[in-house]
């Protein structure tokens, strides 16, 4: 397990705290599970949280708390064959733990919808995580962007220079 946490690429939280975004960074190992990130966003302050989390340029987890409702989107169920993180999304959701058997079925499992009231729609996010070109942190840091803290985003993963 300690294994797969240092696989983590980053771990962020977005939240809106007088109207502002702010973005921190989410300590191990609150990235642990989809429980244990939805804990850690339910005490930051504001009405909802949004968690990011992309392991091992592999695959990412959107976390959303509003209240007692917490949206979950995995962008590949197959990394549930390798990571405890991906494998807690799906158990969350209610879905079979994958099999394994064809590593070529790559599909999001969950919510594709969970940012639609911040401005991505799920036809943008099935098209953005359908985009073979592009690792999990960029993906992240165009969902970021559309939704309102691109560019807090890209400081807090070192996108930007200084």
């Amino acid at each position: 397990m300690d294994d797969q946490l240092d696989s983590v690429d980053f771990a962020l939280a977005a939240f809106t705290d007088r109207g502002q975004w702010q973005v921190q960074d989410i300590a191990s190992p609150a990235f642990a599970s989809v429980e244990s990130l939805s804990h850690a966003l339910r005490r930051l302050p504001g009405d909802g949280a949004v968690a990011m989390v992309a392991v091992d340029e592999d695959f990412f987890v959107i976390v959303r708390v509003e209240g007692s409702t917490t949206k979950v989107l995995l962008s590949d169920v197959t990394a549930a064959d390798e990571w405890e993180l991906a494998r807690s999304a799906l158990d969350f959701l209610g879905l079979p733990p994958f099999d394994g058997s064809d590593e070529n079925d790559v599909a999001p499992a969950g919510e594709l919808d969970l940012l639609a009231d911040l401005g991505m729609p799920a036809p943008d996010m099935a098209v953005l995580i359908d985009d073979d070109d592009l690792y999990p942190d960029e993906m992240l840091s165009d969902v970021a962007r559309v939704i309102g803290f691109g560019e807090l985003f890209d400081d807090a993963v070192g996108f930007t220079s200084a």
